[in-house]
């Protein structure tokens, strides 16, 4: 697993323009637009909406005032000055806002981005044991175990294939746990005047509390593992230009960067799998990704997401030999033996507090529809524990029922198969 490094360096907090690297422009409107939503707001208070230092917010403010005439010192409430728009600020700043009507947090420069994206790019170093300590909440097997490794030290995307309901979106989800560390996600990006939003909570994990040494303007997070399924759209790949607010939305695999962006069903998209697959070769090749503002302005930004496809669908009917050739790392997710089941069994019954049969496992196991796809571990046993939790009320004196096959009778014909292979512990 990786070593965690240190953020701080990567984003000192800025205190003067030039650190900022954003054109002065970007910087007064965005300034003038928070100004004038708030009416007239502390010096203070500004520097905390725009995530600036007060040093560098007083001096942009003098500058507004006494060079460009914008702004008004109108009052000093202790040793913070309270300003105000001028006519002329105003109007600028109302005109700003018919472009653009943010007026959070202010963005990182794209060079800066490059530059932190690039830092933070990470090949994990893993052995079985860091493996299996990321799927320790899970029931895997040891060949698993050496597939996975491999295949995350490895260069591409990744697919994994299976039947139903064997664990391959569990296995998916964790791949992030071998990356280890914290990363910096910007909140936007200032791309030729535009802002594009990067920092979603829904999908990003923030560290609590953030360091104080960190530029505002970036989120200490864990590196992302985002899930998307069939409702994936080619246009969530792409900008998405916002025209009521004037912003420009980040595709999912920008969020996704120094991460892990799983393709859940792969097959059941929109798109076909090829369509899918090809949007990302030259990132895959390459470790760049392109993308276009609203206007036609096309840049370049660093690609480091593991692209991971999972799939129930059978291989044959998704592509070529060719379109294989591009998904070097193959990873096949199948069912448990009856050793696992036996070990799954037995964490439930030890979950509901009941004492196994020599004879319940077997029972289980043979009277179980047992498809590849599923397991009744855990279901068998939760429905058997519901009915024995019933006669706990009326018998207390036997706080650990013992699990039988006359128990489980009923819930092995009446039961439908609802637990993925692999199980959480």
């Amino acid at each position: 697993m990786t070593t965690p490094e240190p953020t701080t360096p990567l984003a000192p907090v800025p205190r003067t323009m030039d650190d900022l690297g954003l054109p002065e422009t970007v910087v007064i409107d965005l300034i003038l637009r928070r100004i004038l939503f708030d009416g007239r707001t502390l010096l203070s208070r500004l520097s905390e909406s725009l995530g600036l230092t007060g040093q560098l917010i007083d001096g942009v403010i003098r500058h507004l005032r006494e060079d460009k005439k914008y702004v008004d010192f109108e009052s000093m409430i202790g040793r913070d000055w309270l300003v105000a728009l001028t006519a002329l600020g105003k109007k600028l700043a109302n005109d700003s806002v018919e472009r653009m009507s943010y007026a959070g947090i202010a963005p990182v420069s794209l060079a800066d981005y490059r530059r932190v994206v690039s830092a933070q790019m990470r090949r994990p170093v893993v052995s079985r044991a860091t493996v299996r300590n990321a799927f320790d909440d899970l029931v895997v097997n040891d060949r698993l175990i050496d597939e996975v490794g491999p295949a995350m030290m490895g260069e591409g995307a990744i697919f994994l294939y299976g039947p139903p309901g064997t664990g391959k979106s569990s296995v998916a989800e964790r791949l992030t746990r071998l990356l280890g560390d914290t990363i910096l996600i910007p909140r936007a990006i200032e791309v030729d005047g535009a802002f594009i939003l990067v920092y979603d909570p829904t999908v990003h994990h923030a560290v609590d509390p953030q360091p104080e040494d960190v530029d505002r303007r970036w989120v200490v997070c864990k590196r992302p593992s985002i899930v998307v399924g069939g409702e994936l759209t080619r246009a969530q790949l792409d900008l998405v230009y916002d025209q009521q607010s004037g912003l420009h939305l980040a595709p999912l695999q920008l969020k996704a960067n120094n991460g892990i962006l799983v393709i859940d069903d792969f097959g059941r998209q929109q798109m076909s799998p090829s369509e899918l697959l090809n949007r990302w070769i030259v990132p895959l090749d390459r470790s760049i990704d392109y993308l276009t503002l609203s206007w036609g302005v096309r840049f370049d930004v660093p690609f480091d997401t593991r692209v991971v496809f999972s799939t129930n669908l059978d291989p044959a009917t998704l592509g070529d030999e060719a379109f294989f050739r591009r998904l070097p790392n193959k990873v096949y997710v199948g069912s448990i033996d009856n050793e696992q089941f036996d070990w799954i069994l037995a964490v439930c019954a030890r979950k509901h507090r009941l004492e196994l049969d020599a004879d319940c496992a077997h029972h289980l196991r043979v009277s179980s529809p047992r498809q590849s796809a599923c397991t009744k571990g855990s279901s068998s046993v939760s429905i058997a524990a519901s009915s024995i939790e019933s006669r706990r009320c009326t018998s207390p004196s036997s706080p650990n029922p013992i699990l039988n096959p006359s128990m489980t009778k009923h819930s092995t014909e009446s039961s439908s198969c609802t637990t993925p292979v692999l199980t959480p512990r």
